[in-house]
């Protein structure tokens, strides 16, 4: 990839950004911690407060590796999404995955009072079950891919996968106990800091695999762009390529849905801010700087979540909403200006 001078400048400007943010990010909480503390800590050294260093090494830093990993997973798979079906508004979950994953937990979760089972809710458990519940949508619509052409058609049945789950989940809602209900109503709230270091190694190569494919996909997502017809007659394959864009897309906004919950807004909003800073349409370029977009604006909005010097903890979703909705709201006011 030849970058120009003002992209190289861009990209060493944001990698800058990307690491005073994860400082920032380690540093801010119930429990201020020094700059040069936070540096001496990640390389190594003994903290002055034995505290200081259980903090970030046993809390914050896991909780920093998760936020870039769902920030980079979640705005490189909406860039997915709107390059494959062409449209600005198209999201990271609009095949029905995030809402497969919340089927699988919440039949884990509250599927026990109507059929009559206990079941213990833990951290794994529902991680698996949220995963099991997203691959299975996966299939369906890959399964239903294979015989229909029409990318629009496919996002309508997407859709409706996602009405359909949406559907059994107030059911199983409204006959749950209390307390499984709030269990799951805090799980849809989203969570960055409920994983152990072996969970994050996981979450890790299973963001990591899903990137490899994106980025394996950069001149068919290229091709695409400038119509089917035209990639085809440069030799593309269509069927090929849509499977494997709905397969990298589904792993990542799939994996982030299964160990963080339901993040909304940053995978829609982050590729047109990306589109806007960088002013290209080329995908060589927009891929990494949407993983790195991402990363920032996910631990800036985990580092408001958590009300810094407040013992406090607003939901994830609740400040990235704050973070997307103007984004959306301005697409919706000038899409007609919007160009993928």
């Amino acid at each position: 990839m030849v970058l120009t001078r003002s992209y190289k400048f861009i990209f060493i400007v944001l990698l800058c950004v990307l690491a005073t943010s994860i400082l920032i990010n380690l540093s801010m909480g119930s429990v201020h911690i020094p700059f040069s503390q936070v540096f001496h800590i990640l390389t190594g050294g003994q903290a002055e407060k034995t505290t200081w260093q259980h903090i970030i090494l046993h809390y914050r830093l896991p909780k920093t590796i998760t936020a870039i990993l769902v920030g980079a997973g979640i705005s490189v798979s909406g860039l997915l999404m709107q390059t494959l079906f062409r449209n600005p508004l198209a999201g990271p979950f609009v095949l029905g995955i995030s809402s497969g994953a919340g089927l699988g937990v919440a039949l884990f979760v509250m599927g026990g009072t109507l059929f009559g089972l206990t079941l213990a809710g833990t951290s794994i458990a529902i991680i698996t079950a949220a995963g099991l519940g997203s691959f299975l949508v996966l299939l369906i619509i890959i399964t239903v891919s294979r015989n229909i052409r029409d990318t629009m058609a496919i996002l309508i049945i997407g859709l409706m996968f996602s009405s359909i789950t949406s559907a059994l989940v107030s059911i199983l809602s409204y006959f749950a106990a209390m307390e499984k209900l709030q269990q799951f109503v805090f799980w849809n709230l989203g969570s960055l800091g409920n994983l152990s270091w072996e969970q994050v190694g996981i979450f890790t190569v299973l963001i990591a695999l899903g990137l490899t494919i994106s980025i394996a996909l950069v001149k068919g997502l290229n091709l695409l762009l400038l119509g089917e017809a035209y990639a085809k007659s440069m030799g593309l394959s269509i069927t090929k390529t849509r499977v494997l864009l709905m397969i990298a897309a589904s792993l990542l906004a799939g994996s982030v849905t299964a160990f963080t919950g339901p993040i909304a807004f940053i995978g829609l909003a982050v590729p047109h801010i990306t589109r806007l800073v960088f002013k290209s349409s080329d995908h060589k370029i927009l891929i990494p700087a949407t993983l790195l977009l991402g990363s920032i604006i996910m631990l800036c909005c985990d580092t408001i979540a958590q009300l810094p010097g407040s013992q406090l903890v607003l939901p994830i979703n609740a400040i990235t909403a704050l973070v997307g909705s103007p984004v959306v709201i301005w697409l919706l006011l000038r899409k007609q200006k919007i160009l993928l």
